[in-house]
């Protein structure tokens, strides 16, 4: 069996083709792992708590031969799993656990008597959190050109836009799952983890590395419970600006396409409305609470535009901006590209004013 591969070296063979495999449990998994690894576990969570609990309770050999019986009778469906996954002439397998122990260990010596390329990944999932750590703390990122403006201009939907034509777009709110305000989280399901969500934000920077610049949405250092990266945010923060201006009417129609599913969540908006309470007072909030219960989505909407974001979100805007009003979604991306042309370099201009 050959040595175990170290951090950027398995990388750069994940791009050439290598299948990363994952064999910590599910729940481990699903916590966070290195992104494109899939999942073939030695122990189901249960199995690992059992094991774990031998080893603290009564030590080390009883915890392994334990874990060999457990592992045992699954070996063969496990390097099968890992061979179906990989691709014909793909380089080898990278094999790693949480610290590149036991387990990855075992999975790549099995791999490796069955004659299956395999390679274990040096430090596990553990030396992995220490190159995205590294990678964010001493990287300098690209120039950044951010998209701000009042909520329900349709920021997200103008970039996502950009994101399909080749644009170099970090879609941090997608990345976080969480429309970054007070209502954000509300019908996405569960954000990812901390340590999850910098490995997919990693990733998209790698993708886009080659660029001068990148775009952004305008977000505060917080999207939900997630935390940007200080130095990206601080990027981010001294980036140049783009102002997006549209109608009242058109900024309600972009929110109530964002809640297709408004009226089976109303129950759901009562909590974050109520927490308005110190800021807006208890008779805003009262009235707020009256509209919901009516389910009159659209003047709900426009008196927490009125009342509550549009203060909030005046002291945001940024000193001597690039401005943009736009009438609409179309209107809007054009608009946005002639703002991006004005702020890049003149050497980049002939690329980006052809996607115009």
């Amino acid at each position: 069996m050959q040595a175990p591969i170290e951090v950027k070296k398995a990388l750069e063979l994940q791009q050439r083709g290598a299948l990363m495999v994952d064999v910590r449990s599910p729940a481990e998994y699903a916590e966070t792992t290195i992104p494109g690894a899939i999942n073939v576990p030695i122990f189901d969570n249960v199995e690992r708590a059992e094991v774990g609990t031998i080893y603290s309770q009564i030590g080390q050999r009883e915890a392994r031969r334990r874990a060999i019986e457990l592992v045992a009778p699954r070996i063969p469906q496990i390097l099968k799993e890992i061979d179906d996954a990989r691709e014909p002439d793909s380089p080898p397998a990278i094999i790693f656990c949480w610290r590149g122990g036991a387990r990855s260990l075992a999975i790549t010596s099995f791999l490796d008597l069955a004659g299956i390329p395999a390679l274990q990944l040096s430090g596990g999932h553990k030396a992995f959190r220490r190159h995205i750590n590294n990678y964010f703390t001493e990287t300098d990122f690209a120039r950044m050109l951010i998209v701000r403006g009042p909520t329900g201009v349709g920021k997200t939907q103008l970039l996502r836009r950009l994101i399909d034509e080749n644009y170099p777009v970090v879609d941090l709110e997608g990345l976080a799952n969480h429309r970054g305000s007070a209502f954000g989280a509300l019908g996405l399901g569960d954000q990812p983890s901390q340590k999850m969500f910098e490995a997919t934000l990693w990733q998209r920077l790698g993708q886009l590395q080659s660029n001068k610049y990148l775009l952004a949405e305008g977000e505060s250092k917080h999207i939900g419970r997630l935390v940007i990266p200080e130095r990206l945010h601080q990027a981010m923060l001294a980036g140049a600006s783009i102002w997006v201006e549209a109608p009242l009417e058109y900024r309600i129609q972009v929110i109530l396409q964002d809640y297709p599913a408004r009226d089976s969540m109303a129950e759901a908006f009562k909590p974050a409305i109520i927490a308005l309470k110190e800021r807006l007072g208890k008779q805003v909030v009262a009235e707020l609470l009256g509209l919901l219960e009516q389910r009159d989505w659209p003047e709900l909407i426009r008196r927490l535009l009125v009342d509550y974001y549009d203060p909030l979100y005046l002291h945001t805007r940024p000193d001597n901006p690039v401005c943009v009003n736009i009438t609409g979604l179309d209107d809007g991306v054009k608009k946005l590209k002639q703002a991006v042309l004005q702020l890049i370099p003149d050497n980049q201009k002939t690329a980006a004013a052809s996607q115009i």
